[in-house]
Formats: structure tokens, sequence, C-alpha cells
């Protein structure tokens, strides 16, 4: 099988042999941090090309300089991007400065800049700020201005990083810099967590002038990475022109070559084929400040023979799985990937989407911004049909989670075609054959309406809202959703993460909306959302074509909202091709598949022959 390469091989006998299952030897985990977009268009620039064409995997923003603006914009548009706050307290530059959000008179100099350095230096003296008498609750003030500008012009933020040291020069600033981060759920790249994390700095290897030399530097650091050992390394990169080389202070004058240098070996073939074949794993720091807890399968009674027996199953019937992840107790107790597919790769999720849009949902009406009784063409008075029959009028929200809208067929193909017309509009031109909530066909078109609904009351795009509410909770970072014409994410497909974020949504409906001992979505909300409101079909099947009984069926059990009802008192978000969130609150259990399975009953009738004795 195509999917079962060479080192997917070797794991599948490591665990038949049952002598290191759950314990794979795994190469290096490598955090690539570019610094100080923000700071100037060409930082801005290089930064989202070293994301996009080469192999950063975090960046760090700085919102009190000069070309913030552009940075906010340009990350907005890569919601993919792991975006970092860079706590600021200098400004370093002679050509160009940056001046405090707040009245902060104890950290700047006499024209209102911020001080250029923190520690002392012999070209600008009396000028550091640990020189001079700083104040912590003006810094502390600063910084909660910063946060809270950045959490509202790039919602996706993930955690905090010092400029130059900011957060920890002093114990009284890094305990300080601790409440921030509990406070406002935002990780702090310091000293103390890193090495928590068992995160150790890498440096260049010799020589690092000339770009070619930062090459040859960068790839030997990676040949003295250590496999299952975890790194950070940390650069600036920006480009060599004009704007760049009217950059610098004192002692580093060559900022614009330097710095041009970090691109080019960030974005070098030579480097990204180095990483490939020492089997390195680009990762970013949220994946390991907030990852799920690992243990053993037989710590938490689950038996490894039958996973053996499942993925041998699944080499034996042919079907293409890209990843497997089994949570027994809150805890990780079995992960795969197979084929080109990784731990560190997004997965397109197809319909499991509707599972978030739903969640969204959920958040709105606990937040008492939506009910799920408001009827939907109260929502856009000015795209509705010149004649609004009495079954588009009754039409409520709750219609849409449960895809009982009234319309005879699903409408998604034919408006996804339509580049020029509006998809809302679209929408509720199709004529509803059937009274709302009597009769159950999949609309995938429903969901986009959804989420239009959300962004209409809210302001926010779906991905947006969802950051400081489930995503930034859960550590699920770097997430992508495609829109539609109208900049409005689709909602009912198009949202790419990776595994392990699927394990934690799983994760969170088995623990009711709670998560770290906080409850974030009501209880209430995940049982009406898990419960079988309607009877349910597979997608495109009408009732009289049905040719299987319930018992044999996975997709006739119930959907709830956005969610189906499975067998074993089970529930799941499914997408095509064999996506699966799969949650068996019996067992306490949650099974997470990606895959390219046309035959998503076949895929799910292994997972019940032979995970489900596996949960013991």
């Amino acid at each position: 099988m195509k999917f079962f390469k060479k080192h997917a091989l070797l794991g599948f006998l490591l665990l038949v042999s049952l002598s290191v299952f759950g314990q794979q030897v795994s190469g290096p985990k490598l955090i690539v941090r570019g610094d100080d977009m923000g700071s100037s268009r060409s930082a801005n620039l290089a930064s989202i090309e070293t994301f996009v064409n080469g192999i950063e995997t975090s960046i760090e923003l700085m919102v009190v300089t000069p070309w913030f603006p552009e940075a906010a914009q340009l990350l907005r548009k890569n919601t993919a991007i792991d975006v970092g706050l860079h706590l600021v307290i200098t400004s370093e530059w002679d050509g160009i400065k940056w001046r405090p959000l707040t009245q902060a008179p104890s950290l700047v100099d006499a024209d209102g800049y911020f001080l250029p350095m923190m520690g002392p230096n012999k070209n600008y003296p009396s000028l550091a700020i640990s020189e001079n008498k700083w104040n912590l609750e003006e810094i502390e003030q600063e910084f909660r201005a910063q946060i809270e500008f950045a959490l509202k012009h790039v919602p996706q933020i993930s955690h905090l990083s010092g400029h130059m040291g900011s957060t920890g020069f002093d114990p009284k600033v890094a305990e300080m810099v601790d409440r921030l981060s509990a406070e406002y759920d935002l990780p702090v790249m310091s000293r103390a967590v890193m090495q928590g994390l068992g995160i150790s700095g890498a440096t260049y290897e010799g020589a690092k002038i000339t770009s070619a030399e930062k090459e040859a530097a960068f790839i030997r650091m990676l040949d003295k990475l250590e496999p299952g050992k975890s790194y950070m390394f940390v650069d600036h990169p920006s480009y060599d022109n004009v704007e760049m080389q009217g950059v610098g202070h004192i002692g580093y004058e060559n900022v614009a070559e330097d710095r041009q240098g970090v691109t080019d070996t960030w974005t070098s073939e030579k480097v990204k084929k180095a990483i490939s074949g020492k089997g390195i794993a680009l990762v970013n720091f949220p994946s390991l400040v907030k990852a799920l807890p690992r243990s053993d399968p037989a710590a938490e009674n689950v038996n490894p023979k039958n996973i053996a027996n499942y993925l041998e199953a699944v080499k034996a019937s042919g079907q293409e799985l890209h990843s497997l992840m089994i949570i027994r107790h809150g805890k990780v107790v079995a992960e795969y990937w197979f084929g080109d597919n990784a731990a560190n790769k997004p997965h397109v999720l197809h319909s499991v989407s509707k599972t978030f849009t739903s969640t969204a949902i959920g958040f709105a009406v606990q937040e008492g911004l939506l009910k799920v009784n408001d009827k939907v063409i109260s929502f856009f008075p000015d795209k509705l049909p010149s004649d609004v029959s009495e079954n588009l009028k009754n039409m409520e929200i709750r219609h849409l989670l449960t895809m009982t809208t009234g319309h005879d067929t699903d409408p998604t193909r034919a408006t996804r075609s339509e580049t020029e017309k509006d998809w809302v509009e679209a929408f509720l031109a199709v004529p509803v054959d059937h009274q709302p909530g009597t009769m159950y066909v999949y609309n995938s078109l429903a969901t986009y309406v959804l989420s239009a609904i959300l962004q209409k009351t809210t302001g926010e795009r779906v991905i947006d809202y969802l950051q400081p509410r489930l995503f930034r909770p859960l550590g699920i970072v770097a997430a992508r959703w495609e829109e539609s014409p109208q900049g409005i994410p689709v909602g009912g497909w198009g949202l790419h993460l990776k595994t392990e974020d699927l394990a934690k949504l799983g994760q969170f409906y088995l623990q009711k909306g709670k998560w770290n001992g906080k409850q974030l979505l009501s209880e209430a909300w995940i049982e009406e959302a898990s419960t079988a409101q309607v009877p349910s079909l597979p997608a495109g099947v009408k009732r009289e074509n049905l040719k299987v009984k319930a018992k044999d069926s996975d997709w006739l059990q119930g959907y709830g909202y956005q969610l189906w009802r499975s067998r074993h008192n089970s529930y799941r978000a499914d997408g095509a091709n064999g996506q699966f969130v799969l949650v068996l609150p019996e067992k306490d259990a949650v099974i997470v598949a990606t895959a390219n399975i046309q035959d998503m009953q076949g895929e799910i009738n292994l997972i019940w022959k032979h995970l489900l004795p596996a949960l013991k």
C-alpha cells in the first residue's frame, strides 16, 4: 500500500512485536521562530515569505512599531501562521523609533521613545532600562495594553515572548508576566517554561556573516539535534534593501545583509532537504506547551493487540488511512501517521468543519447573542427573494443546525459553482418545499449560512470568534478556513487542522465543554448538540431509496447539531473521505482518523470490530 511507506511499516512491525508500542522513536522537533514582524515593511514581507515558502513555524509580532497595521492585515489573511506577541519596552534602532501605547515615563527617553537598550551599553550610556528606575506597574500596564491591542487586531495570537529579554530581565517582571500569561491564557516563552518542556536553544554552528555562511552554519546546527528532543532557533528574517540599509545601531550596522541571510537560509532548498533527510519535525510552540498528555495503552486499559489487528486489517482492506489517534481517559495512547502525512501537517477536514461551526453557534447562544429559534430571514432583510414563502419565514437556526431546512435537495453544489452570486442570497432563493423541521436533507450550504449569521451578529469571522473561546484554551493554532467570494468562512467544509487538534475537540465534547477544570461551553449545549434531534440519512440519499437497516449503518442513528449519532451509544464529527472524530462516552475515549477512503462505513466497521474491544 502506498500509504504504508517504510517508516510506517517499521512502526507497524514494532507495534506487532509489542516491545515498544506507543514509544515510536521520533526525530528532533524544531521551532523556527522569526522575530520582529511589524518593525519594518521588509520584516513583514520576509516573515510571510519564510513561512509560506520556507521553514519558519512561529512569527513574533510587535504592536508598537510603525508597520504593525500592515502586519496585522497580512496575518489576518494568513491564519495558518502561529503568531506570538513580542512584548516591547525598548526601541533599539537609531534611525527609526517607537513609543509605548500607555503613559510610561520610567521607560522612555526625553523625546518619549522607549529607551534603546535593556542592559548597559557603552555606546548608549544611561539609556538602558536596567540603568533607570523602571516602574513595575508601568511595565504591566504597557504589556496589558499591547496584549489587548494585539488580540483585537490579530485574533490568532497564541503566546507571548519578550523583545530583547523584556519579559524576564528581573524576577519581579518575570512573575508579573507569568500572571498575565495565565490571565490571558497565552503561554510565555520564558526560560522556565522552555526548560520545563525540555526545549533547548539552537544556534548557528560557525561563521554566519554571508547568506552562504548562514546556510552552512544552519545545516551544521541541524546535524547536532538529537532524536526525541525539542529545540528552538530564533532569528530575524528581512531583506537587504534601501529600507533596511537605513536600520541599525552602534555595534550592529550590517542589519540588512545579516537579515537577508536569514531569509535566504530559511527558504533554502538545501536547508529544507537537510531537515527532511534528518527526520526533523518543524513544530510551533503551542503544539508543545499545550499538547495532550501521553500514556501507554496498558496504563489506560487499552489492549495494544487490538490496535495492531486494526492496522493490519486496514492494510489488508486497501483503505488509505492518513492518521490515527486514540485518547483514553484524556491521554493519547496511540498515534500514527502514514505516507506523507505527519503530526505537524494540517489535514483538510471536509465536513468535520461543521462541528466547529456549530460549536461557535453554541458559544453565541451561551453569550445571549443568538437563540436557536431565531428566524433565519431576520438576519438578512436585504438578501431576501421578492416572494418570501411561509416555509422560508419559518426557517430557524435550529433547522440549519439539524439539516431540516425544508429543502428537497442539497443546494450546495450549484451554489459553490457561483463566483459572482452572493451565497446567502442564493440559499434564500432556493424553494423551501417542506415545512422546516419535518424532513432531513444533508445541506452543507445551511452550515455556511450559520457562519454568515455568526459573522453578521458578532462582526467576526467564525475562525476569529473561536480563537479566545475554543482554539486558544485548547491550544489549537494555525487553523485555516476557506472563504466564500463574500469573505465569509464556508463553515460546512474547508477547515484545515492537525490530527491532535481534532482529538482535542473530541475530548472537549467528551468532557462536556470543560477544559482544564473550566467550563468553557455549557454542558447543556454539549448534551443538546450530541443528542439525536432528528432522524438522519446518508448525504444525498432519500429514505425511500435506503438499502440498509439502521442496525448496520452509522448514518441512520440520528443527527444532532452538526454531529452524527453512531452505534454503540457514541457520536461523531464526520467528513468526506474518512475524516472522523468519534466520541465514546461509555468508554471515556476518543478515536480520530484522517484518511482518503470512499467506503466510510467500511472504515468505521473496522473501528468497531478491532478498536472498540481494545477499550477494556
